[in-house]
């Protein structure tokens, strides 16, 4: 009899572990800092995830956290599953109530998305995550980094190392020859390119260019016709969506002493997957890099040296 009853509080003693070890991890407090310097935390994995800007569903997608988004901002167009998320804003303005009704426990999004708005939410004590990765590879951090909060390490470790290998081929399969001047285009009216600090610039230099306003510390500067013309790039790049070749690149011809004119070497890109921090961003680079090859061989046939230290035009 006392043996049974040893036998019988031993394996009561043994379902009260395995019972109290599932609650165990899932209490275990997950925390992250994020690309401002913000730490996040979460009591436990994320499983309802609203995100603000179009590349925050991207990474959390690529982080295997996907199926988990309920709410998404306008303009979120990818993964396809996506479109059919409940909208709850846009850039300008945020639909707070409904934020709160859909009871996220993790909003991903990034600085220039109504900041006011989101740290209201952040205040009210919803975990708030910014991704807005200052370096390419910080890409592939910013995927690691949302998948420990939605606990989906594997899926998220395994996409960052496939897009920082995709970086690595990219890079050894650049094309060798001196920096190629760029002018990037966002729109002509205003007149907007992209700064130094811009991770297009990095993408640029990585294929072998050099952005012509890498000077400027803004990520989106205004800048006049008259500045460009004296830059006299190389290259002129509009980035466009789905590299739609927009009339006003083709502008450029009016000033035909422009070197880029002279050379033809007009492009597009597609700017939903070079302006995206995101997992798609390495397509971008793949196919900015090609542009950059194309110019390359244009140049060269016309026997044109990018390199001369003297490069006067009349206008």
């Amino acid at each position: 009899m006392a043996a049974l009853i040893g036998e019988s509080r031993t394996r009561v003693r043994f379902c009260l572990a395995i019972a109290l070890v599932p609650i165990a991890v899932a209490a275990a407090p997950v925390l992250v800092v994020d690309d401002t310097g913000h730490a996040v935390e979460l009591r436990t994995a994320a499983a309802r995830i609203v995100t603000l800007a179009p590349h925050a569903a991207e990474l959390v997608d690529a982080a295997g956290a996907g199926a988990r988004v309920v709410g998404v901002i306008a303009g979120t167009d990818y993964p396809p599953a996506m479109k059919g998320k409940p909208t709850v804003g846009d850039v300008s303005v945020l639909d707070v109530e409904r934020i709160v009704a859909l009871a996220p426990d993790l909003i991903v999004t990034w600085p220039w998305t109504t900041p006011r708005q989101t740290a209201s939410l952040r205040d009210a004590g919803i975990a708030v995550f910014e991704a807005d990765p200052r370096t390419i590879d910080g890409i592939a951090t910013d995927i690691e980094r949302l998948g420990r909060l939605a606990g989906t390490e594997p899926v998220a470790e395994a996409a960052a190392a496939a897009f920082r290998e995709r970086m690595a081929e990219i890079a050894r399969e650049r094309v060798p020859g001196s920096p190629l001047r760029v002018f990037y285009e966002v729109s002509d009216a205003p007149l907007f390119t992209l700064g130094g600090k811009h991770l297009v610039s990095q993408a640029i230099a990585l294929c072998g260019g050099e952005n012509v306003f890498s000077q400027l510390s803004i990520p989106a500067p205004e800048v006049g016709v008259e500045a460009v013309l004296a830059a006299d790039p190389d290259v002129i790049v509009a980035g466009t969506s789905d590299a739609k070749r927009p009339p006003w690149l083709d502008a450029w011809t009016r000033w035909p002493a422009l070197a880029a004119v002279r050379h033809r070497a007009l492009y597009t890109v597609d700017a939903n997957l070079l302006h995206r921090p995101g997992p798609r961003f390495a397509q971008g680079v793949e196919q900015l890099c090609r542009t950059l090859a194309n110019a390359r061989r244009a140049i060269a046939s016309n026997g044109y040296d990018s390199k001369a230290p003297t490069r006067t035009r009349s206008r």
